[in-house]
């Protein structure tokens, strides 16, 4: 190896390995921010639904996912379908992780922020209350994407 490729290879060498702390740092960043909004999702749990409420102490299903993760310090648009196209980050039923936002229904309509292990804390609707579900076959039928925030 010439003097001259060597420099070349350990550039492109310190190239990747500056790309790939760049990559782990916004993964650790993202898994942080998704643990402090899940956690503020969960603190709000048994909060009323209330039609385009957006908090502290009541909310629809997309004020809860914009504030939960307004408190991880991301902002999000108001609505479901603006949230969905807004957040390039897509994920799949199957990929999803702690914090990220599960839509459903043929409009978007409705929308949670997945808790992990299989549940999900959402605000349901009109005379029920903030609550943690078990995401079982009927969401799992009614899902229509995902999306993973403050990557």
């Amino acid at each position: 190896m010439t003097r001259a490729s060597a420099a070349r290879h350990a550039a492109r060498t310190g190239q990747a390995a500056r790309a790939a702390s760049r990559a782990r740092s916004r993964a650790v960043r993202q898994r942080f921010r998704a643990a402090t909004a899940v956690d503020y999702a969960r603190r709000q749990i048994g909060d009323p639904y209330r039609w385009g409420a957006t908090g502290p102490s009541s909310w629809d299903c997309s004020g809860l996912a914009g504030g939960s993760w307004r408190k991880a310090g991301v902002t999000l648009p108001r609505t479901t379908q603006q949230i969905y196209r807004k957040v390039r980050h897509k994920v799949s039923w199957k990929g999803a992780v702690k914090g990220d936002l599960l839509f459903f229904y043929s409009g978007r309509s409705h929308m949670g922020v997945y808790a992990g292990h299989g549940y999900m804390i959402h605000a349901p609707g009109t005379g029920r209350r903030v609550t943690k579900v078990k995401l079982n076959g009927y969401y799992k039928g009614n899902f229509n994407g995902a999306v993973r925030p403050g990557y």
